[in-house]
């Protein structure tokens, strides 16, 4: 990979991606302004059960429309099939989403979760996020196929564009009292997914295009699918899991200092992961030999690690203004913890690195494996720590969780072994 591709192709990517971040931003420090550390970890709970929804409804497949796009975007014979068996598979798994958000809006234990929230406000709110998760999965799909057949520009449009409709939607429906906080976050990618369809029906992506007599192709999305599914709903469910122990034990106020450190970690992860999607990911699905592979992800792990470097490095020294910046001046007590939260920062942008790597083989019990055990480790960190650390215990365990998670993948990706995909 060429410096000034790497460095021309990144900033393409990286002005939609800062929009992206911006917006997310915006939305975030009203929602913190506006609802305060408890209604701020309430949100939290919210988002990250739309989260664990969109995994479901996608079945996580993101990074297999961009790989497997980009490996045959010159076979229409092999591409429209593949294409089709990934629109029967979302399909199914959408349906399945709905019906398990329906249950759960009437069975789960909505006061623990939610607690303080009226459960019939928290029932319509959660009905209300089943279009909602369908059309985040409708925009990421939408955008990882512009992503593999490598046309950068609708990419950046979908990303850009969806984010602003997104941020807009919330700002606007919680301003004019239109519906509630937690039914605007439920609803705001609704009118973002007809968007990112229709630009990426000009840019070809067309059902046209997999409506082929051909039978639809589901075996290549098999190790995709599992990849991604684990971390989308163990990931955000754990989250759950955390903020209601942290809430229950230490009060909702702990929680909600909780939830503003990883809005601050999720402004620049979202940078780093969209950049790396982009820049990384097909180019090393293309890669046809090891030497070619090896090269390109050495090359990029570096430059990442040296940006990570800098920018977390002079975020420790302004972090009260950040603090001050992204969230309000109730999140200040924040301050002292910030760092322990940066060092977790700077090691999780090289897992971004190296776990595209994986994928990008088809790696699957590797990658599933460190995916599990990091995440079932920070849960065990954080429940046993916070005897010793209080409500600290979380910023500690992302810390030691992100170094372990860089060093185990930095092995892995070393001992790969190469065989033609």
């Amino acid at each position: 990979m060429k410096m000034n591709g790497f460095w021309k192709q990144s900033a393409g990517s990286g002005i939609a991606t800062a929009i992206r971040i911006a917006c997310a931003f915006i939305t975030n420090k009203f929602l913190a302004m506006v609802m305060g550390p408890v209604g701020f970890a309430i949100a939290g709970q919210l988002q990250n059960l739309i989260n664990l929804g969109q995994g479901t409804s996608s079945l996580a497949l993101q990074n297999g429309w961009v790989s497997l796009t980009a490996r045959h975007k010159n076979e229409e014979d092999k591409l429209g099939p593949i294409w089709r068996g990934g629109f029967r598979i979302s399909v199914y798994a959408s349906i399945g989403t709905a019906i398990f958000f329906v249950l759960f809006a009437f069975i789960a234990p909505l006061q623990t979760l939610f607690p303080g929230i009226p459960p019939r406000y928290m029932q319509a709110a959660i009905l209300f996020a089943v279009p909602g998760v369908i059309s985040l999965s409708v925009i990421a799909i939408c955008s990882a196929v512009m992503n593999g057949l490598s046309d950068y520009k609708r990419w950046a449009i979908i990303t850009a564009g969806s984010s602003i409709l997104n941020c807009l939607w919330v700002i606007l429906f919680i301003h004019f009292h239109a519906m509630s906080i937690l039914s605007a976050i439920a609803t705001q990618s609704i009118v973002s997914s007809f968007f990112a369809f229709f630009v990426a029906h000009r840019g070809g992506f067309r059902y046209r295009r997999f409506y082929a007599k051909l039978r639809a192709e589901f075996r290549p999305w098999k190790g995709y699918a599992v990849m991604g599914i684990i971390p989308m709903i163990l990931t955000p469910a754990l989250y759950m899991f955390m903020r209601s122990y942290i809430g229950n034990h230490f009060g909702w106020d702990a929680a909600g200092f909780w939830q503003g450190a990883l809005r601050i970690s999720d402004f620049f992860n979202v940078g780093f992961s969209s950049v790396l999607g982009v820049v990384l990911l097909p180019r090393l699905s293309a890669a046809t030999s090891k030497i070619e592979f090896q090269k390109t992800l050495s090359a990029l792990l570096l430059r990442v690690m040296i940006l990570a470097f800098v920018l977390f490095g002079f975020l420790f020294f302004v972090r009260d203004y950040l603090i001050l910046f992204a969230l309000s001046e109730k999140f200040l007590p924040l301050s002292s913890l910030l760092p322990i939260q940066l060092v977790g920062d700077f090691f999780k942008s090289g897992c971004w690195c190296l776990g595209l790597a994986l994928v990008a083989r088809k790696e699957t019990v590797a990658f599933i494996s460190v995916e599990i055990a990091s995440d079932l480790f920070f849960t065990l960190l954080t429940i046993f720590g916070a005897a010793a650390w209080k409500y600290q215990a979380p910023f500690y365990a992302y810390a030691i969780e992100n170094a372990i998670c860089f060093i185990s993948l930095f092995i892995l990706t070393r001992r790969l072994s190469w065989k033609n995909l």
